[in-house]
């Protein structure tokens, strides 16, 4: 007997959806049942692009009792609060990066949904690459030994008009922060993911070219839990540079990960032949792997691959450098 399918509602159809509604396709567990926009044409457009119930008001799709799940592709102040109503609703929630744009509130969001029994997942597709995941057995299996230098790349362009395109961009009451909230947190996360809880860290933020309220150019140094040392480098300011970079140095060798590809690996007094991955797009293959665990986490009542509690370390690192660059101190974690 087949299992019944979760169904799914995108709530925000704007650029980052088509990866969600690609997702949700793909997944043989999953269907699409909603969609839901403040912007009520684009909501029948997608309603009937898709065949499915189009709402203009969130409260109504909450309402809705066919519904298991909410994708947040909204702007990243939103989520807190959408996310809090979807756990009284007795709703899953699939959050876009970040989180949350607050520590507080992604501290609120975990617990409302922990109360409600509800799971919560925390888009970061560039977890579920094959060659991501590669690097990540490498290190449980200390092929690299003791790290010692781990460092993260994020050398983006964003000219003016990306930032004048919504009046949301660049703000702290809406994105939250920039070239490392926005573009930048995704290698953040692989970063601690893969070198572990950060200790302590010491952070500038500022914008250099760009008219923003928040950062386009950061720099950041920290030391790791293990006792290793770190750096990240992210800005929008970057013309034509290579894709965001990870670099991870052990007494054992050396890996390095550029875009997702892994590009070096050395290791001291031994070989090892870099695999042949099958094909991966991080968008959509990332956010399809993520969805159809999380209709695989409803349905076998599990937790999903990247939780809620996942999405919050990154953003302890973002918000500390914020904190550092306001303090100009050093900003020591847990």
């Amino acid at each position: 007997m087949n299992e019944r399918k979760i169904r799914f509602a995108v709530v925000g159809c704007g650029g980052i959806s088509f990866s969600h509604f690609i997702g949700i396709e793909r997944a043989l567990e999953a269907e699409l049942a909603a969609v839901c926009d403040a912007d009520g044409k684009r909501a029948e457009e997608y309603g009937a692009k898709y065949g499915v119930t189009a709402y203009t008001d969130y409260e109504r799709l909450l309402a809705d009792p066919d519904i298991d799940v909410v994708c947040l592709c909204t702007p990243s102040g939103l989520h807190a609060e959408q996310t809090i109503r979807a756990a009284e609703a007795g709703k899953h929630v699939v959050s876009e990066k970040p989180l949350a744009i607050r520590l507080e509130d992604a501290d609120r969001m975990i617990e409302a949904c922990d109360m409600f029994g509800v799971k919560l997942a925390t888009i970061f597709p560039r977890r579920m690459s094959p060659s991501t995941r590669f690097v990540k057995q490498l290190l449980a299996d200390g092929r690299l030994g003791k790290l010692s230098l781990c460092s993260g790349y994020v050398k983006f362009y964003r000219d003016q008009a990306y930032y004048d395109s919504a009046g949301w961009r660049g703000t702290w009451a809406v994105d939250g922060g920039g070239a490392m909230m926005n573009q930048g947190i995704h290698t953040v996360d692989l970063l601690q993911w893969f070198a572990g809880p950060v200790r302590s860290l010491h952070g500038y933020a500022v914008n250099v070219l760009r008219d923003i309220e928040v950062e386009d150019t950061a720099v950041v140094s920290m030391q790791f839990q293990s006792g290793a040392l770190g750096s990240i480098e992210a800005t929008t300011t970057a013309y034509r540079q290579p894709d965001h970079r990870i670099v991870l140095h052990g007494d054992k060798g050396t890996v390095e990960l550029t875009g997702d590809a892994i590009t070096a690996l050395d290791l001291v007094g031994d070989t090892l032949a870099i695999p042949e991955f099958e094909p991966f797009a991080v968008v959509p293959d990332g956010h399809a792997a993520q969805l159809r665990d999380m209709a695989l986490a409803v349905l076998h009542d599990r937790q999903p691959a990247v939780t809620g509690r996942d999405g919050k370390h990154s953003l302890e690192i973002i918000l500390g450098t914020y904190e550092s660059q306001r303090s100009h101190r050093e900003i020591l974690f847990g």
